[in-house]
């Protein structure tokens, strides 16, 4: 690697990996990039769900819901932290634009992609549970399609995950596990003050390989070239 900083580095709190996303920009959960890191990898294997503030599982949707890095499965169907720095040039090298509508009758969004979106887009922050009843897919035959639809969203950088909402029961107790919630990707920035940069896709992805050649070694760059050729 050109710049050792993803060597003997392990992260114990919530802050350090802040600053640590902030330094690499793009961090995916588990393995998932050659000779480089993730915060699987930067993290004790005993403090994932501890149920403590120093979880990392815990942290994965506390960095979009303070307006850290954004978070989604972006690269090969697995989840990707990028830092809110980073994130404009990744947008702008990786999205299909702003216009669902115009991409679904284009033949590059699927139907059920674009119906999930225009879901997304009136129920910011809608849990998985209440998606997949909103868009009459709650079945058991249907749920295939509904996860390759979301991550198809996520891939073409339409929708991020904003967080997690506890299943409650009708006394407000809560009861069951956990489900992702998802926003467009445009409410996202908005919300936290993300400003989109005036770039060609061509630009961006020169400047995002700029910036990975410094810090990556010579097979993880060559995993982001493909990813950003795409």
């Amino acid at each position: 690697m050109n710049e050792n900083i993803h060597t003997e580095v392990m992260i114990h709190h919530y802050e350090e990996a802040v600053e640590y996303i902030e330094r690499v920009g793009i961090l995916p959960l588990a393995s998932l990039i050659p000779e480089y890191p993730s915060l699987e990898s930067i993290t004790p294997k005993d403090s994932w769900h501890s149920a403590t503030e120093d979880d990392p599982w815990s942290w994965r949707t506390r960095f979009p819901l303070e307006g850290k890095a954004a978070y989604g499965k972006f690269f090969k169907k697995k989840a990707v932290l990028v830092s809110s720095e980073w994130f404009p040039w990744v947008y702008a090298c990786l999205s299909m634009g702003t216009d669902a509508e115009k991409c679904y009758r284009d033949g590059l969004l699927s139907r059920t992609a674009w119906q999930l979106y225009q879901i997304i887009d009136i129920e910011q922050g809608i849990d998985t549970r209440v998606l997949r009843e909103r868009a009459l897919m709650k079945a058991k035959e249907d749920k295939k399609a509904f996860d390759q639809a979301i991550v198809e969203l996520q891939e073409s950088l339409f929708i991020v995950i904003s967080g997690v909402k506890a299943k409650v029961n009708e006394m407000g107790e809560v009861n069951g596990w956990s489900s992702t919630s998802y926003e467009t990707t445009e409410n996202w920035m908005r919300q936290n003050g993300i400003k989109k940069i005036n770039r060609t896709k061509e630009e961006a992805r020169e400047e995002l390989l700029a910036r990975l050649g410094e810090r990556s070694s010579d097979k993880a760059l060559m995993f982001f070239k493909k990813t950003f050729n795409s």
